[in-house]
């Protein structure tokens, strides 16, 4: 894999390091994201390393950067970047959230952290948000490289979501115009965009829904510059399609921490509670009060603890040989 030009200007906040880096997916689009290291780090004592990625439609600077901060103030190493299609990675169509092409960079991110002097390449952790808790799951399940799993409020049934997001007799609808856009498509047209928010439940957009347009209306500009109100239609329809609670027994025996908000109705509490009864140990289950949105604001500082706490007890201070 190719490794793009890279910024090597590094932004001191304490004890930690901020990195601007890019590397190249195994397609060649080139992903641009922060490299957080604890300002100690040399290359003669390389560091666990953790791929930290946020969820759907998010950039890196929708507060996961908070968490791979809190990570290098422990001792790891952490990177996060921009999904390709958004933010300040490339990728065409833009906004466009291709759930399995998401797992693919996410592959490559760790493959890029194995090339780094300051990182051990047999200590990676991965970690996931929302939409990305789907991708880390199934990483972790499928890439054995992965030493250590952190999911919060994950996604795992993209169907079982969406038709609790849309009414039943919507659905025919929205099914005739997941076609029609795969028609235009063939016709040479470019893909449809609907905005990815609005508060109003009947609306046209991927996440009609109160509590999730009013989360936004809470964040810091600067965490939005970068971000854009705005999927392509296809991407409700990949989200439609994916599954990704089906990998979750194949997680064992990799380390695994699911953080639930018990009054989720985004990615739905339920369906991650059922998930957890079937992954197998090594487990740990934390249930937080309230909806989603509380792993970023109530819980924020505690879940950035936890997901640190996690990785530096199985990645910095690991109990035995994990046999895999």
């Amino acid at each position: 894999m190719a490794i793009a030009p890279q910024t090597e200007v590094e932004l001191r906040e304490g004890t930690v390091r901020r990195r601007d880096v890019a590397f190249q997916a195994d397609d060649d689009v080139t992903l641009r994201g922060w490299l957080y290291l604890p300002a100690a780090a040399t290359a003669t004592t390389p560091l666990p390393a953790v791929v930290v990625v946020q969820g759907f439609g998010g950039v890196k600077e929708q507060f996961v950067d908070d968490v791979a901060k809190t990570m290098a103030a422990k001792g790891l190493v952490a990177l996060l970047y921009d999904h390709r299609n958004f933010g300040t990675s490339d990728g065409e169509p833009r906004q466009e959230a291709d759930p399995w092409a998401q797992i693919r960079d996410y592959r490559s991110a760790i493959t890029y952290l194995q090339t780094l002097p300051e990182v051990d390449a047999d200590r990676i952790g991965a970690f996931g948000s929302s939409y990305a808790g789907g991708h880390a799951i199934v990483v972790t399940a499928i890439d054995r490289r992965v030493k250590c799993l952190y999911v919060q409020v994950p996604i795992i049934s993209g169907y079982r979501n969406g038709v609790r997001f849309v009414r039943s007799d919507m659905v025919a609808d929205l099914r005739e115009r997941f076609d029609e856009d795969r028609r235009a498509r063939f016709r040479g047209e470019p893909p449809a965009t609907v905005p990815m928010i609005a508060r109003d439940p009947t609306a046209d957009a991927a996440l009609p829904n109160v509590e999730v347009y009013d989360w936004y209306q809470t964040i810091e500009p600067w965490r939005l510059e970068h971000w854009r109100n705005e999927v392509t239609l296809r991407s409700i329809e990949m989200w439609w399609e994916y599954e990704p609670g089906a990998y979750i027994d194949r997680v064992s025996p990799t380390p695994m921490l699911m953080v639930i908000s018990a009054e989720d109705a985004l990615t739905v509490a339920e369906e991650a509670f059922a998930a957890y009864e079937l992954a197998r140990e090594p487990k740990q289950l934390v249930v937080l009060p309230g909806g989603h949105f509380g792993v970023y604001t109530d819980y924020k500082e505690h879940c950035e603890q936890l997901a640190s706490d996690w990785f530096v007890e199985h990645l910095v201070e690991p109990r035995g040989p994990i046999v895999r």
